[in-house]
């Protein structure tokens, strides 16, 4: 594989990149230690040259990953290259040098990069002499490249076309039998590629040799003509660019372990500025310029390692199934003929009964005479040279293990071949069967049988072990195949988000949340991601994380979030480690200062928070790890309105709600078919207000806080939440201590306090100022209710008796409420004189908590477009799903710790 420039790249290279010639400089990245970026720019025209020390030098489009803390060598280029305009880009001579000189005159700096060997960037003042150099090393007596030295111009080779005698001297001097190309391409400076294009267009193929194949005195004005061809390429490339071309090559990718099918995959093995001849028929990929190629051949080079790495082990895990079935075939085929010959051995044994017997007796009389082993061997050899039919089928004595070994073939061969044919199949071949001389033929034979069952029992046992085996071993070959798939497929595409840097997660209703890690992370935060409209959510804990909720729609956070957020900044802070149950509270971004009081410091990460702050519920330590996947374009709509606000209406049950007073509050919902009790709530309401705005100016401060009059609340868009804090007819009889609430669709809602509150006593001592209100209220709704609503109404006062403002004001807060609508005239006077003091809430959420005697009920679909901004961060979360359909399209995973709430639907 090709991955360094040679001659010919670099003139092409440094003819493309004659247009950045006049752009200054930027700044300088490095990538890692050989591997450096110079970021240029001319008024829109923007432009990156990659340098990388010994292999290549090119315009990049792509994005690569820089280095944190920039290296030493790369902030002495920044510190003399910045803001310097480039100047001039040339080669030295026709050497693998390239000279980038920035400014001009005295002020003009060099940066020299080194392509051949181990290579080298020398940065040096506009006398070469060099003021930083990334390998400092010498060259001989002669050259020493380290600081303060002088970068020697006239080592690099110049350019000068061969003569013919020179040409025949350089041939000539080269052994008989040596490659033509080889003598050529180390003398020479046009590179093995192109040398071997000019030499093939001659009609000199690779194999040609010196002496054998090539004359030297007849063929020596080809090669000539060809080293002109090479010149009138480089001259050309001096002058015009030429196209890009990566050469590929074909590799076989099998799909799965059980599928035949293959897949093929295209590797990048070379990169040139013209299709060779010697390219002609391998597979190549054109591209408009010689810049552009190299870039994407370097740009795809890891991932493309990463895939010749996945097809190895491709390769080998389908390698390790085939030996595993080729292990067994043998081990089968061994004990089915290792049965076979048993039988046989068996069967001659048996045959030659007589025979084997008397060859048993005489051996072991000749032992009983207590005759050495080799004088018997003798013996027997003298008696079957004498022909004796026993010794003569004795082949060998093995009487270290008590056996002899016998000739035997099958007496009744003879017979069998003047019969029928039929009978071949039981002729038995002539062999030599081993014998024991403690047994006799018949036990002999037998012992022949009986390792033939047992080599039956080892084949069962083989087979059906086999079908166990094979699984086994096909179910790892699918798992690797589909690990190094999985790998593959996530370090090509994954896609590193902004947000990943903190603690993030996102709502079960679609907001973003993010979290700082550190005091340099929530310094960040609240600086730079943090706008007015964003909810800024903290507790007072030691350690608690600067939580924001993005809020791209400038419109209210629903409560849920608000719990989320608030369980995130508590989880992260040393309320877990101490597992302390607490809670959060929030505020709006534009509450939030780094602006400190006269004569004190806030430290990094700290921040002042004005006005009034929003305690949440008490938060639970309990976080979940789970992964969003990233969806394909195509699969988004199908996950739309998974992650919504739920408004109250559209549940069948509202969720019990924990104040900090540890009130339990239980909600019912009315009977919708009740349109009776619906009308007579909805004028006792209407009749309420009138009354409360005529008795306004003569309630005392505290009662101002907190009018009887009726709230409405608009938590969530579309839904319209009202309160009446003063008693409700219904036509069915109430429970004691019951609050009606109304819903956006004018669902009254009956809330029933479990236990009381614990100022229960306190607004005992307020009830005779409560029953003289209550009584001039009475008379006035004495006067304008129907008949029968007086008992009804004089129940209901009953039962609110001990409710005092405090306790109204906490059970409004529990409904996130968001204040009353009235003001009394002193309230009035006190908010204008403390206007200064506290912000003004953003002009958005103001407008969504005025009162909404103003505005009519709001339809979903009548909201504004938003900014693009807002609609690419938000097409960005809505791209990410944690319920994922079979039959979606996943480009990548991405982890995921939140409020478990946030998690309970993922997969």
């Amino acid at each position: 594989m090709k991955t360094r420039f040679n001659t010919f790249d670099i003139i092409c290279t440094v003819t493309e990149l004659q247009k950045c010639v006049g752009m200054r400089v930027n700044n300088v990245y490095d990538i890692d230690n050989k591997t450096y970026l110079i970021r240029l720019q001319r008024s829109e025209e923007k432009a990156v040259i990659l340098l990388e020390s010994g292999n290549r030098f090119h315009e990049t489009g792509f994005e690569w990953p820089k280095n944190v803390a920039p290296s030493g060598f790369s902030m002495k280029l920044r510190k003399h290259l910045k803001n310097k305009r480039l100047e001039s880009l040339a080669q030295l001579g026709t050497d693998r040098i390239v000279d980038f000189q920035f400014g001009s005159g005295e002020a003009a700096y060099h940066v020299i990069l080194e392509l051949y060997d181990k290579g080298n960037i020398i940065l040096t003042d506009f006398e070469f002499t060099i003021l930083n150099v990334l390998r400092p090393h010498t060259e001989g007596d002669r050259f020493k490249f380290v600081v303060r030295e002088k970068y020697p111009q006239d080592r690099a080779r110049q350019s000068s076309l061969i003569t013919r005698d020179e040409l025949v001297q350089l041939l000539k001097a080269a052994k008989n039998g040596d490659q033509l190309k080889k003598v050529l391409v180390p003398n020479l400076e046009y590179g093995p590629p192109l040398i071997e294009h000019v030499l093939l267009k001659q009609g000199f193929s690779n194999s040609t040799k010196i002496g054998k194949t090539f004359n030297i005195e007849s063929d020596v004005d080809k090669v000539l003509c060809a080293l002109e061809e090479a010149e009138n390429l480089f001259s050309e490339a001096k002058k015009a660019g030429f196209k890009g071309y990566i050469i590929q090559k074909k590799e076989e990718r099998v799909v799965s372990a059980d599928n035949p099918e293959k897949e093929y995959y295209y590797s990048n093995q070379e990169f040139h500025p013209v299709l060779y001849e010697q390219h002609k028929s391998s597979i190549s990929k054109e591209f408009p310029s010689f810049n552009s190629a190299v870039d994407e051949f370097f740009s795809s080079l890891e991932s493309q390692k990463l895939e010749l790495k996945a097809l190895q082990q491709e390769r080998e895990a389908l390698k390790k199934l085939e030996n595993v079935k080729k292990d067994h075939s043998q081990r089968l085929l061994a004990l089915e003929k290792t049965q076979e010959i048993d039988k046989q051995k068996a069967e001659l044994i048996t045959r030659n009964q007589e025979l084997v017997d008397k060859a048993i007796l005489a051996v072991q009389t000749a032992l009983a005479t207590q005759i050495s082993w080799s004088d018997l061997a003798d013996l027997i050899k003298e008696a079957a040279s004498q022909g004796d039919e026993i010794a003569q089928r004795i082949k060998e004595l093995k009487l270290e293990t008590n056996h002899i070994s016998l000739y035997l073939t099958d007496p009744y061969a003879e017979d069998d071949s003047e019969s029928d044919d039929e009978d071949n199949d039981d002729k038995i071949p002539p062999m030599v069967v081993d014998v024991d001389l403690d047994l006799s033929a018949f036990a002999n034979g037998r012992r022949y049988y009986d390792q033939k069952r047992n080599a039956a029992k080892k084949q069962q046992k083989t087979i059906e072990s086999q079908s166990k085996a094979f699984k086994s071993a096909e179910k790892k070959t699918k798992q690797t195949l589909k690990d190094v798939q999985t790998i593959t497929n996530i370090n090509k595409a994954r896609k590193v988000y902004w947000f990943e840097k903190f603690f993030w997660f996102i709502s079960s209703e679609n907001y973003l949340v993010i979290a700082g890690r550190d005091q340099q992370q929530n310094e960040l935060i609240v600086k730079r991601y943090m706008k007015s409209t964003d909810v800024y959510v903290h507790a007072d804990v030691h350690g608690a994380s600067s939580v924001v909720i993005k809020n791209p729609s400038g419109q209210a956070v629903p409560p849920k979030t608000l719990n989320e957020a608030g369980t995130m900044a508590i989880c992260y802070s040393v309320a877990w480690d101490a597992k302390v149950v607490t809670n959060a509270y929030w505020v709006w971004g534009e509450q939030v200062s780094k602006t400190a009081p006269t004569g004190e410091y806030l430290s990094t990460g700290s921040f002042m928070i004005r006005g009034k702050k929003n305690f949440l519920p008490l938060s639970h330590l309990i976080l979940g790890l789970s992964f969003l996947f990233k969806l394909e374009e195509s699969c988004i709509e199908k996950h739309k309105d998974e992650r919504r606000v739920i408004a109250p209406g559209e549940e069948d049950f509202v969720e019990t709600v924990e104040s900090e007073n540890k009130d339990e509050v239980e909600v019912e919902v009315l009977d919708e078919s009740d349109e009776e009790n619906k009308e007579e709530v909805k004028s006792a309401a209407d009749k309420e207000i009138e009354n409360e705005e005529n008795s306004s100016s003569s309630e005392d401060e505290e009662s101002s806080k907190f009018p009887d009059t009726q709230i409405k609340i608009q938590h969530f868009e579309g839904t319209k939440i009202n309160i009446l804090t003063e008693p409700v007819i219904r036509n069915d009889e109430t429970d004691e201590n019951e609050t009606v609430v109304y819903l956006g669709d004018n669902k009254p809602v009956v809330v029933k306090p479990n236990q009381r509150s614990r100022n229960t006593s306190e607004s005992k001592t307020k009830q005779p100022k409560n029953d003289a209100k209550n009584e001039r209220k009475e008379e006035t709704n004495n006067k304008q209710t129907k008949r029968g609503q007086k008992s009804k109404l004089k129940k209901i006062k009953e039962k609110y008796k001990d409710q005092d403002e405090e306790e109204r004001k906490l059970r409004m807060e529990i409904l996130q409420s968001a204040g009353s609508q009235k003001e009394s005239k002193k309230n009035k006077k006190n908010k204008n004189s403390n206007k200064a003091k506290k912000p003004e809430q953003p002009k958005i959420i103001k407008e969504r908590i005025l009162p909404v005697q103003k505005s009519e009920m709001i339809d979903d679909g009548g909201a504004e477009d938003e900014e693009p901004v807002v609609q690419a961060e938000l097409d960005m979360i809505n791209s990410l799903t944690g319920v994922p359909f079979a039959d979606d399209e996943l480009l990548f995973a991405v982890p995921v710790v939140a409020p478990y709430n946030a998690l309970t639907n993922y997969k």
